[in-house]
């Protein structure tokens, strides 16, 4: 059985979902919480899966870039008058709702490859080649996560 850590992000965030039939379609926001699952059938020379630090270095400002942003689906009729907001923060996904199971998805796409570019850096906090993505699970709510993984 593998090893496995547990790295997490807290973000503040809005969505909408344009093809929601109720409230959801209006803009809203959600106190979420990134879980990031990493594991390796061994541990490398300092006994870790890998430095909790090093997982923040690779992908912290990714998530980041997700606090107090808005996710919108880039046919939503409503997205031109958010563009127009002086300094507001718009993630847009390309024909799809920013549904907790479409942004788990696209977080995970974008921390596999990270991880993949940290295999070649060197420096004190690295993360080795035996360390994959296993999950990522976003929670909307305390009650309610979308997870995603191979």
């Amino acid at each position: 059985m593998p090893y496995r850590i547990c790295k997490t992000f807290d973000i503040e965030s809005a969505h909408m979902l344009s093809k929601h039939p109720g409230k959801c379609k209006y803009p809203h926001g959600h106190s979420r919480k990134v879980e990031v699952v990493l594991r390796a059938t061994g541990l490398d020379g300092a006994d870790m899966v890998c430095d909790f630090k090093a997982v923040k270095l690779a992908i912290g400002e990714f998530i980041q870039s997700f606090d107090h942003a808005i996710c919108v689906n880039s046919g939503d009729p409503q997205l031109p008058a958010l563009q127009s907001m002086a300094g507001a923060r718009i993630i847009t996904f390309e024909r799809q709702d920013p549904t907790s199971e479409v942004m788990a998805k696209h977080m995970f796409d974008f921390i596999k490859e990270a991880l993949r570019r940290e295999f070649s850096k060197s420096g004190n906090y690295q993360i080795g080649v035996q360390v994959q993505l296993e999950r990522v699970r976003l929670w909307e709510t305390k009650s309610s996560w979308a997870e995603y993984s191979e």
